[in-house]
């Protein structure tokens, strides 16, 4: 055999067969069942915030329910409508967009109501389309 076999024979035994020292103060290797917690699932944590609102709501005064009530319904009405004028916003843009094609001076008037800029819609449709159409198209889409 080699020196160089031996040597490495040498260290591998000495490496692999060598009995590890207990070092004193070491931490205890963690139980597998310790570090798999139970799961908490969504229903149980939503009946745990529920609880501790409920508590927090026991714990208020007669004045301070009555305003977080308001301020409550305050803040629905908001979400409420700005969730509506989301909704409507783009099915309205398209319609008017399909309706100014189709009747320039209409969707004008939908749009603005009966003002200024209908009738000057209204004029230039009925001297020629196109440049009704384009008024008309102009105004709603820089708007929007």
């Amino acid at each position: 055999m080699k020196k160089s076999q031996l040597l490495f024979f040498l260290f591998a035994f000495a490496f692999f067969v060598t009995p590890t020292y207990a070092v004193p103060n070491a931490p205890k290797p963690v139980e597998k069942e310790a570090i798999t917690a139970k799961p908490v699932s969504a229903e149980e944590m939503a009946k745990q915030q529920a609880a501790t609102a409920k508590e927090e709501w026991n714990n208020l005064s007669r004045k301070e329910k009555k305003a977080k009530r308001k301020e409550m319904k305050k803040n629905l009405k908001s979400a409420l409508k700005t969730a509506k004028e989301d909704a409507n916003s783009d099915l309205d843009l398209t319609l008017l967009i399909i309706l100014a094609v189709l009747i320039p001076p209409l969707a004008m008037g939908l749009y603005d109501g009966i003002s200024k800029r209908f009738w000057i819609s209204l004029l230039l449709t009925l001297l020629f389309y196109v440049p009704g159409l384009i008024y008309t198209l102009v105004v709603i889409l820089r708007e929007n």
